[in-house]
C-alpha cells in the first residue's frame, strides 16, 4: 500500500508534465525540443519528490489514528521546517526558525526509508536515524516513529506538507 501511494503521486506528476510539455511557445515542433523541456516520469523519484520543496510539519497521529498535538512528547520533537537538498545534504529548523539539526540524507530507491545523518558544525555525526516512509508524494510527506523503543504497535506518524516558508539564512 505504501508502495502504491508513492507509484500514484508519481503517475500524478507525470500526468501534469506530459500536458505542460505541450505547452510550449516555441515553434519548432521536433521532438527532440520536447523532449528536453519536458521531465519525464521516470525522471521522478522518491528523492526528487522529498527535495522537490521545503516541508512544514502540520500534524501527527497515532496508531488508532487519533490526532496527536505536535506540543506532544511523542511528536515535539519531529515539529519545524525540513530542507531536502538534491545534493544530499538538509537542514531543519524549529517552527521559530532555530537551527535543529543538518547533514545529509537519502531515500531508499524503493521508497520505503528515509535515513538522515545528523551532523554537527564540523561534520562529525551525531546520529544516524532511518524512518519508515509512510505516504511521500508531492503533496504529502509522512513518517513513522515509535515513541516506546521496541514496541512497533505504539507509533505516531509525523505529517508534513509542502511550505513556501524561506529557508532561515545560516
Amino acid at each position: 500500500m505504501k508502495l502504491s501511494r508513492i507509484l500514484a503521486g508519481t503517475a500524478a506528476a507525470a500526468l501534469i508534465a506530459v500536458p505542460l510539455a505541450a505547452c510550449s511557445n516555441n515553434d519548432s515542433s521536433t521532438s527532440a525540443d520536447s523532449t528536453t523541456s519536458s521531465v519525464s516520469a521516470q525522471d521522478v523519484t522518491p528523492s526528487s519528490i522529498l527535495s522537490s520543496t521545503a516541508w512544514e510539519t502540520t500534524g501527527a497521529k497515532d496508531q488508532n489514528g487519533k490526532d496527536v498535538p505536535l506540543t506532544d512528547k511523542s511528536a515535539s520533537n519531529y515539529v519545524g521546517f525540513a530542507y531536502f537538498n538534491a545534493d544530499g545534504t538538509f537542514q531543519m529548523y524549529t517552527l521559530e526558525d532555530a537551527p535543529k539539526m543538518q547533514g545529509d540524507w537519502k531515500v531508499s530507491a524503493d521508497g520505503k526509508t528515509r535515513t538522515i545523518v545528523s551532523k554537527d558544525d564540523k561534520g562529525t555525526v551525531k546520529f544516524t536515524r532511518d524512518s519508515e516512509i509512510i505516504t511521500l508524494t508531492s503533496s504529502e510527506f509522512t513518517y513513522r516513529t515509535y515513541p516506546v523503543e521496541g514496541d512497533k504497535t505504539t507509533y505516531v506518524d509525523i505529517i508534513h506538507t509542502p511550505t513556501d516558508h524561506a529557508q532561515p539564512k545560516a
